[in-house]
This record gives C-alpha cells, sequence and structure tokens, in this order.
C-alpha cells in the first residue's frame, strides 16, 4: 500500500478547484459524482493527461464506501472532497460512516487463490492509479493525490 509521509492536506487558500459533495449511499449515484468533478478537473485541467486513472481511483474509492463503508443503504451518506493546486496536484478524499476495516488485511488479489475472486481488487487498483494512498480512520476515510 502506498503511504505518505507528508499530509496530503492542501492549504485552502492555493486551491483553483474545491468540490465537496455528500451522495446517498446509492450504487446508481456513483457516475453522477463522477461525472460532476471530472467534468470540473477537465476543465480546469486540474489531472492533465491523469483524467482515467483519477477517474476509475474515484469510481473505485466511491463504491467501496457504499458497498462496504455504507453496506448499499441509501439512508447512509458518502461524503467526496476534491481539491486541486498547482503545486501539489489533485487530492480526493472519500469518507463514510461504516465500521471501516484493516487495509493490511485484505488478500492480495495476484495471488492465485484469489485470481478469480469476484471482489476485492479496488484497494488494489486504487493504489496503482494514482501516486499517493492514504487509508485513515481505521479505514473510514481514504485520501489519494494525483501530482
Amino acid at each position: 500500500m502506498a503511504t505518505s509521509e507528508i499530509p496530503l492536506e492542501f492549504e485552502r487558500e492555493k486551491l483553483i478547484l474545491r468540490i465537496d459533495e455528500t451522495i446517498a449511499a446509492d450504487p446508481n449515484a456513483i457516475s453522477g459524482l463522477v461525472d460532476r468533478v471530472m467534468g470540473i478537473a477537465r476543465l480546469m485541467s486540474c489531472a492533465k493527461g491523469k483524467e482515467m486513472e483519477i477517474e476509475l481511483a474515484l469510481r473505485e474509492a466511491l463504491a467501496n464506501a457504499v458497498v462496504h463503508g455504507c453496506k448499499s443503504d441509501p439512508g447512509k451518506q458518502v461524503q467526496c472532497c476534491v481539491g486541486c493546486d498547482e503545486g501539489r496536484g489533485m487530492l480526493v478524499v472519500v469518507r463514510d460512516p461504516g465500521e471501516g476495516y484493516d487495509p493490511f488485511a485484505l488478500p492480495d488479489p495476484t495471488e492465485a487463490k484469489n485470481v478469480f475472486s469476484t471482489h476485492g481488487r479496488g484497494i488494489f487498483l486504487i493504489n496503482r492509479l494514482v501516486d499517493e494512498v492514504q487509508i485513515r480512520r481505521n479505514g473510514t476515510e481514504i485520501f489519494l493525490r494525483v501530482k
């Protein structure tokens, strides 16, 4: 798992983009939020050249929050915050109200016994798509950064 010694928070006054949205924990709400975030990010050139990676990582993080963190309960909510500044890149934070998990206990999806599993690749993919990943608050919050 990729982690960083440097906090991933950005300085508000240096942001050229800031999005804070909350969606119901409904899998059908994910695409609309991702489309809005990516539309604005493309317009602002926040992730120039890495749009596909950010889009897929954001979808995976939101899907994990909805399905695992909220157990697909549309009465619960998932928060997504996006920030972008020219010096540090793009920061995406996804939070859910779930119980969390131990990221070090996740099975390796590249091991032979897990290759044909129908789940368990989200965090693995996220770690390969973005430059930095931090999982916080017992797994209920994930920070993603693309430089």
